[in-house]
């Protein structure tokens, strides 16, 4: 049984991004010569997405993961759609109050009351049997497919991007910062986000600081896998061990094709 600290941990209290990450101001250093790009990039985006979707989904097409849902037994109740949103950690709740504010009518709208209710646990009641059926239906609407872009935007990518950008370090970089967030979010507790990012920050300095990016990204993940371990939903390291730990041993700090990982066993690759 998890405890309600494990059960919260991966996004406790969603809205704390904004004040750790984004109300803070970033000041991200600039050389005088054009900078590489960074993960918000198209390209690297489209990049950031197909690993992300390798790890939570094992496959690359993460376009058709709209429609996915299901209950994976980590205590956060259902984890649906393109980055894992949960109907027991407020992300969840969050896209359809959007999605509802879009397009009012829809055919998740009925289930806010118990997305409510749900949220923080990993109960169905008030969901079942019907939420995972209209999920599905819900993820052949476009506004829904938007609507899950922009909160996977605006509660994990801009703000990984942001603060990678304001430490210094490259595409690379900023996808390790950005799947952290995605699997842990970004609250008050010790395996969040910015906790992990202060655990690395005792061992090493960020390019921002005058540290060396290879030094500071084995830093993270060092931590990132100390946090991971600490839950067993999480205690498989492959997608830092032989995913994002590949790629900082070829020091390919821009994220640049071709790349070759595995995750839990299987290999992908990007040409």
């Amino acid at each position: 049984m998890h405890t309600p600290h494990i059960r919260t941990s991966r996004r406790t209290l969603l809205a704390l991004i904004g004040a750790s990450l984004v109300a803070g101001p970033l000041v991200a250093t600039q050389s005088a010569t054009a900078a590489p790009a960074g993960l918000d990039d198209p390209a690297k985006k489209e990049i950031a997405m197909k690993l992300v979707s390798s790890a939570e989904n094992s496959s690359l097409d993460w376009k058709a993961q709209y429609e996915y849902i299901e209950d994976i037994g980590d205590g956060r109740g259902y984890t649906a759609g393109i980055i894992g949103f949960c109907s027991g950690t407020g992300d969840m709740l969050d896209l359809v109050e959007l999605y509802t504010r879009r397009k009012p009518g829809n055919v998740l709208a009925k289930y806010l009351p118990a997305l409510r209710e749900v949220n923080g646990g990993d109960s169905h009641d008030g969901l079942d049997p019907g939420f995972p059926g209209d999920w599905r239906r819900a993820a052949q609407d476009t506004a829904f497919q938007q609507a899950q872009n922009d909160e996977r935007d605006r509660v994990y990518f801009d703000p990984a991007v942001r603060q990678g950008k304001a430490d210094g370090i490259g595409a690379l970089g900023q996808f390790t910062y950005y799947d952290a967030i995605v699997m842990h979010g970004d609250g008050g507790d010790s395996t969040s986000f910015s906790s992990i990012r202060r655990r690395a920050l005792a061992e090493a300095k960020p390019p921002s600081q005058g540290g060396d990016e290879v030094t500071w990204l084995n830093a993270f993940l060092d931590a990132r896998v100390w946090a991971m371990k600490q839950e067993e939903a999480h205690s498989d390291t492959s997608r830092v061990d032989t995913e994002q730990r590949v790629f900082v041993r070829k020091r390919n700090l821009n994220l640049d094709p071709p790349l070759d990982w595995q995750v839990y066993g299987d290999s992908y690759h990007i040409g």
